[in-house]
Parts: structure tokens; sequence; C-alpha cells
């Protein structure tokens, strides 16, 4: 499946989504003392506090930790480029592959620099960034002096970054500023900056894979839930023909092979899951290359053609597997137990690997790897705040309940280390966005930061959740706000079973369309969470889909196929909108939003809060004037995520839940 109709509503800008917690709606991390200001309790030389439990953190401390995304080698392979939010907003970094303090390339002090990659010959790096969390990404030029140059430059178009070409002579871009609608695609010289045209999309397809030659391109087509077309084009002959996908299969491209004479793809053909072929251009011939028990995510050669490594979506991890590409013979990989490893990159020389490694208990850290030796990776960073034991946080589980229809359903279980002494604690059901994203196993600031505090949460992979198949992908399709929030009402039974969570103090937290699951549970099912916490949700699913940003114009009937059509399903879309039905709103919310989202417009928010205040129901809502969809700076962070708790502690925590229950 695409990424734009998996998580149309599913977090941050595509940009960020690596950064935030898998189940949560935003990762938080941090600095600072007290707790909600006010002093932490004492505690004795193990680090416990009086009751025997680890001490409580404060927001700002959880935020001192520090978020990185994206690597790439220098040309000479002796630093790292990624992107790091330690100074509060992302930036630019170099940081040394044999260890040493991260240097700044780039100080923004209001949007995000997301690094794309150093060029072959030189310390020239792209970068992507945006206005304001407007999503109008534009591509840019790190010179070597330090300037920026906007190859992209113009008012309200959108643009992105493609990769480089095998010859390092070029470098790959995208942008809609022809038509707001598509995304052209365009070769840019790395001497001199010269641009040329490669492909005018007038069939609104979305870019899969430039062969090695620029006489092919892969491209898709998105068609619904779980059903993707791949096409190949031919710059050549001009002819442009369906490879695979469609009739309820989902076929991507991947790479093409480094000799130009293939390409891999994944398909889900016959089976559930997504799975590794291989396409000889000459030929037609096709291959199976790798077909595990999961989803493959992605497969890519390294520079020089000697590797190949597949990413495999392992039941909310990702198994990272490497193999010689002539022979697919298993190269050996440094075990790191317990780890997500993510953001693969192997250096040009095909000496090192860098890969960033997290667990639920440490974020992301960057470590560098010699291939084929027998020593143990190197870490380069240490992104938790040293003010934070990881032993006094707590480790993800995956666990299983049957819903209410028998249909298995998989989470992730986060216990405080309160509930060891049998006490009966507030629970938060978590949901992710898309409304086909996943929650995984992985690091998240806010879950710990609420686990730290005493509240059992629970990341739902609800029916319609992506990773576990293509049937539970397809379970919620029209169903949304009903079969998929039953999945969250059922998973309270289970909480209740750990013996740890007093049944009558059970919340709901989301994100985007988790945002939206929060508002249909407050209004569908008005009895059955205490709390609402949602974050830039839906209310008004009719606006919504009418208000897609064009720049998702390839992905536009595959949405409406899932979610409704606008213009035929007006009655259906009202009847799953809870800004319709606010009149049976009763329990406490708070609500969180950024002024410049262009997938949930603020008046989404504005309008519900309005109806449950109007209901007399106690609605907090803490708005952001430079945010967009989700919250990337941390001085907003530590005012969402203050608010958060503050919510929680006094209505599903406090005097005012113990009243109302």
């Amino acid at each position: 499946m695409t990424t734009i109709l998996r998580s149309f509503l599913g977090g941050l800008a595509a940009l960020l989504l690596a950064l935030l917690a898998a189940g949560s709606p935003a990762a938080a991390n941090g600095n600072g003392n007290g707790t909600n200001g006010q002093a932490p309790a004492a505690t004795d030389v193990a680090g416990k506090d009086a009751t025997g439990h680890p001490p409580q953190y404060t927001i700002k401390q959880f935020l001192a930790t520090t978020n990185m995304t994206g690597s790439s080698f220098s040309p000479d392979g002796t630093k790292v480029l990624v992107s790091s939010n330690q100074t509060g907003v992302f930036n630019a970094y170099a940081v040394p592959a044999g260890g040493g303090a991260p240097q700044p390339l780039t100080r923004s002090t209001t949007d995000a620099v997301i690094v794309r990659g150093y060029f072959p010959a030189d310390e020239r790096f792209a970068y992507e960034s945006d206005q304001g969390g407007n999503e109008l990404t534009h591509v840019y030029v790190r010179e070597l002096d330090g300037t920026a140059r906007d190859l992209t430059p113009g008012e309200k178009l959108k643009a992105s970054f493609a990769g480089y070409s095998r010859d390092d002579r070029a470098l790959f871009l995208q942008t809609n500023e022809r038509d707001p609608k598509v995304f052209d695609l365009y070769e840019v010289s790395l001497d001199g900056y010269g641009r040329t045209l490669l492909y005018k999309n007038e069939q609104a397809l979305e870019l899969g894979a430039i062969s090695p030659d620029r006489r092919r391109l892969a491209l898709a087509k998105p068609i619904g839930t779980s059903e993707v077309e791949l096409y190949l084009h031919d710059r050549t002959s001009g002819e442009t023909k369906k490879l695979a996908g469609g009739g309820g299969v989902s076929a991507t491209a991947q790479e093409f092979t480094p000799d130009g004479k293939a390409l891999l793809f994944t398909t889900d053909e016959g089976s559930e899951f997504a799975y590794l072929v291989r396409h000889d251009l000459g030929t037609g011939a096709r291959q199976e290359v790798l077909r595990p028990d999961w989803d493959v995510l992605y497969a890519t050669f390294s520079h020089d053609g000697r590797y190949l490594t597949v990413g495999i979506n392992a039941d909310a991890r990702t198994e990272v597997r490497l193999f010689e590409a002539a022979t697919m013979q298993p190269v050996g990989l440094p075990k790191l137990p317990d780890a997500d490893i993510t953001s693969v990159n192997i250096s040009r020389d095909g000496r090192r690997m860098a890969f960033y490694a997290d667990t639920s208990r440490s974020p992301r850290n960057l470590y560098v790897h010699d291939l084929g030796a027998a020593a143990e990776p190197r870490r380069l960073t240490q992104n938790l705040n040293p003010a934070i034991d990881p032993e006094h946080l707590v480790e993800g589980k995956v666990v299983r309940f049957r819903s209410y229809d028998g249909v298995e359903i998989p989470g992730i279980l986060y216990l405080p280390h309160q509930a060891k002494g049998g006490a009966k604690l507030p629970a938060l059901v978590s949901v992710h966005g898309g409304p086909g994203d996943q929650s995984r196993l992985g690091y998240s600031g806010l879950t710990q930061f609420l686990v730290n505090h005493g509240y059992v949460v629970y990341w739902i992979n609800n029916r319609g959740s992506s990773g576990y198949g293509k049937t539970f992908y397809r379970m919620d399709d029209r169903k949304h706000g009903n079969a998929d929030l039953d999945d969250c009402v059922a998973s309270k039974k289970m909480l209740v079973e750990t013996g740890a969570v007093d049944p009558q103090r059970i919340g709901i937290l989301g994100g985007s369309y988790g945002g939206y699951m929060v508002l249909a549970a407050l209004a569908f099912r008005p009895q059955e969470f205490a709390v609402g916490v949602n974050l830039y949700g839906v209310s008004n699913w009719q606006r919504t889909l009418e208000s897609i940003p064009p720049w998702w114009e390839s992905a536009r009937q595959a949405i409406y196929q899932e979610m409704g059509d606008p213009a035929v399903d007006k009655e259906y879309l009202h009847r799953i909108s809870p800004l319709f039905h606010a009149e049976k709103i009763e329990r406490p919310m708070i609500v969180l939003q950024g002024a410049n989202d262009p997938r949930v417009l603020k008046v989404e928010s504005d309008e519900i809060v309005a109806a449950a205040r109007k209901r007399g129901v106690p609605v907090e809502y803490v708005v952001f004037d430079d945010e967009g969809h989700g919250f990337a700076k941390k001085e907003n962070q530590e005012e969402a995520y203050t608010a958060i708790l503050v919510f929680l502690d006094r209505y599903l925590k406090g005097d005012a839940a113990r009243k109302a229950a």
C-alpha cells in the first residue's frame, strides 16, 4: 500500500513520521526538575521514592532527550549526516563516524530541516523544509560555504527529493509547480544545478523508482485498500505498461538493479503479506526473491551494488536482513536484543553501515558497523537524557486479545512500575493514525511520560491496521468509527484482566485518525471511556474529504473508496462524523490542534470544541499557531504534553474522576 493511502491522516508530515512513536500521536522527550512544576519526590540511593517506585520525571526531562532522523555517509565515509532536534527544532548535523559530538550544519529556529543526503563527491547536501508545518516542502542544497539554495523556488508548491543518479552526476526531485495535483520529475545537475524535465506526470501516478540509465520509471496507481497497480514507463518509446497489481492485489516498486536489467518490487498476489519479486526487463521473467512470514517493507541496493538490504515488518518490529546481492547469501549483522533497527544506510565504498536502533526504554541512537568485522557496532549517540534512568522506564509488550466478534487484535501494553504493588491504575487506549498505520515497538517519550506518572497505556492495532495481512487491513473499510471503535471498547476487558487497571478509569487517546476515534468514542459510545484526549482529529468527514490537499490527487479515489466519496456518500459521512452527534458527548475531553494543519483543518477542532462546550462538557482546547499536523517544536510539545497530564490527573486520576465514577 502506498504511504499516502495508508496514512493520509497518520501523524506529522511524512518527513517526521519516522521520529514519532508508532502508537502515540507524537514523540515527547526531555530535561528539568520537578513534576509539573513541583519538586520531585525524595529518592533513596537506588533512585526510588519513598513508595518504592521510580521517581516521576517532568516533561522537561523527557524533552531533553534528542530525536534524530536520516543517515548519509560523507563521500570519504568519515561523517554521518543526520537531522536532530537537540536545539528544539530539527537541524542538520554531521556526526563523526569514529565517535564525537555532532557538529551543527544549519541553525533554523523555526522550520524543521530534514536531511536527504550528502552529495556524491563533496559535502554539499540536500534537505527538505516546509513553513510552519504547512507541508509545502521545498528542496534545498546546503552549499560548502554554509549558504542555502532553494532548488524549487515559488509560492504554494510542494516538492520532494527523489535521490541521486547512480552515475553521481545529478539529483532527482519532484514538484507540483506545473499542476498542484500531480508531481513532475526533474533531473538537476550537480554541476551548476541545470534542470531537465524527465517525466511530465499527466496521469496522476506516483514515482516508485528510476532506472540507472534514466530510461525507465516505475510508477504506482493506488486503486483502493490493499490494491495498487505497478506500471513501467519507457521514456524512449513513451510507452507506459502495467506490470502487476490490481484486482485486490498490491504491487509496489522497490528499486532497479544496479545494472538496470531488472526491477525489484513487492507484491501480495496470492498471499496475505507482501513478498519480494525480481522482474527481468528484457524477458519479462519473474523470480521470487524473498517471502518471509510478514510484510517486506523495503529492499534497497548499496551504491556499489554488492549488498541488498531488506526490511521486514515482523510483528510490529523491523527485522533487517542483509544479503550478497549476486547470490542472495545472508550477511551476518550484529544482534541488538529487543531493538528496532531502522534507516539502514551503507557507505559508498560498501565498508560501513549506519543505522538507528531504539527500544521501548531508549530513543533512536545512531550506530555504525564495519561490515565483515567481528567487532560490535559503535554507538555514536546517547540520545536519552542522562538525568533519566532507563531502568525507571517500561518495556512495551505485544499483547493480543479477542475482540467482540472473535477477531484477534494485537497491540503493545505498557504497565507502570506502580502496578507491581497491586494498585488499580487509570489506563489509556492509544489509537494510531492512518487509518491504516500501525503501532510499533519502540520509544515514545509521551507514552513513557504518562506511564511514569502512573497510567497504563495500551497501543491498540485495531482492525484496519497495517502489518497483519491484507484481510485484517480491509476489515474497517466503510466501517470507521464502528467496527474499529468496538475493538477499542473490547480492549477494556483485557486491560481489566491484567489486574492493574481500574475499570472505571479508562480513557482513550489518539492523534489524527486516532483523534477521530477519540471523538467517535465520546459521541458514539458515550458511556465507555471516562475521558478523551484528541490531538488534531477529524470531526466532520464531509469537510475533511472535500479539503484533501491537491497534491494527494493520485490517491484521492483510493481514499474515497475506503472512507467514502463526499459527492455521493453524504448521508454515510454525516453518520460517522462526531460533530453531528455532539449532543451525545458527556465525558471530559482535551483537544490539541496546529493552526497550519493542511490535513485536519483547525475548524474541525474549533467546531467540536464549541459543540461540546455548548452541552456543558468540560473541554480543554490548546492551539499552536506555528504547527501543522503534529507538534514538531519542543517548546510546543512541552506545553501540549503538560496540558495532557494536568487534564488526565484531574479527570482520570483525581477527585473529578472519582466523583464521575
